[in-house]
């Protein structure tokens, strides 16, 4: 008889994850999501991509607003009595009754090297940090927040010019792969499970969206990081005639001057060490993204003009 399989995620890092579980033939009995949005006009119900995939897959989708005294999710769960319960970004605290539940418990795909960057938004602190590397952490939920004892670590290497989407890309799918052997050990017995060095442990804690702003004081390596590490959302900005800037792309470059100040006429801005950093991609309030080429031809932001500090 196949083990019991029940998968919790929402977001499109979760999706090749529950696809490379559900095409190597595991039986996946249930998956939960978070519940379907209204868009921003309310006219459509948009659905989780991971509720759109089970759907396709015809797995049963269930999307409860909170688990949290669901005596209903409970019960069925209960019922269900799945062997392993797989977590990837399921955007909810699983309550301490429900970790009983399983056979061989809840185990959670965590986006950075445990015990670093525990927390909401590990791929984003771990950028913004100038880390040279992050990864995945396979471990088992317990109830302090990504405390448990990890059953496989898997790195990668952050390159100067990746941003949080390209690591999370890049990151989903060496979970994909990866899960799989994790998933075997553990229905296996063969999976160890160690403890984590709790004095050794960083929190990534939640991006609010005026950490996005843009203080030209800072070392250009910290502004280049901000850039990457928000890249797509909140996005690192900058105000200018009361209009905010999104910065999309940008290098260090050598040039120095007072910090602020624009450069040059294709967005060279000096920083808080003498050196500077070119925007390459640049977004205008309401308006589509731009190279710097085509941004400049009608823009006010010009050589000698100075950006909020």
């Amino acid at each position: 008889m196949k083990k019991k399989i029940v998968f919790m995620g929402t977001p499109d890092f979760s999706v090749p994850i529950l696809k490379s579980i559900y095409e190597n033939n595991f039986s996946i009995k249930a998956v939960y999501t978070q519940p379907a949005k209204k868009s921003e006009r309310g006219q459509k119900i948009n659905k989780s991509l991971i509720n759109e995939l089970a759907d396709s897959l015809g797995i049963p989708c269930r999307a409860p607003t909170t688990l949290k005294n669901n005596k209903e999710e409970y019960e069925f769960l209960k019922k269900l009595n799945p062997d392993i319960v797989i977590v990837v970004a399921y955007g909810q605290i699983i309550p301490k009754e429900f970790l009983g539940l399983c056979k061989l418990g809840f185990i959670n795909i965590h986006g950075s090297i445990l015990p670093k960057w525990r927390g909401a938004a590990p791929i984003q602190r771990s950028i913004m940090n100038l880390d040279s590397e992050t990864g995945i952490s396979i471990m088992k939920i317990v109830e302090k927040l990504d405390a448990g004892p990890v059953c496989g670590v898997y790195k990668i290497d952050i390159k100067p010019n990746d941003n949080a989407k390209e690591i999370s890309q890049k990151l989903s799918i060496l979970a994909s792969e990866k899960i799989i052997i994790e998933i075997k050990n553990i229905l296996e017995g063969r999976a160890k499970f160690v403890e984590q060095k709790h004095d050794q442990a960083t929190y990534a804690i939640k991006i609010n969206k005026l950490e996005g702003l843009v203080d030209w004081r800072d070392d250009a390596k910290k502004i280049i990081g901000k850039v990457n590490g928000l890249l797509p959302i909140p996005g690192a900005f900058f105000n200018f005639n009361n209009e905010r800037y999104k910065i999309l792309k940008a290098e260090i470059v050598k040039n120095s001057g007072k910090i602020g100040e624009v450069l040059t006429n294709d967005l060279e801005v000096a920083c808080g060490d003498n050196q500077s950093i070119k925007i390459l991609e640049i977004q205008r309030q309401g308006r589509k993204p731009q190279k710097t080429n085509e941004f400049v031809l009608g823009s006010q932001i010009k050589k000698g003009v100075f950006l909020n500090v």
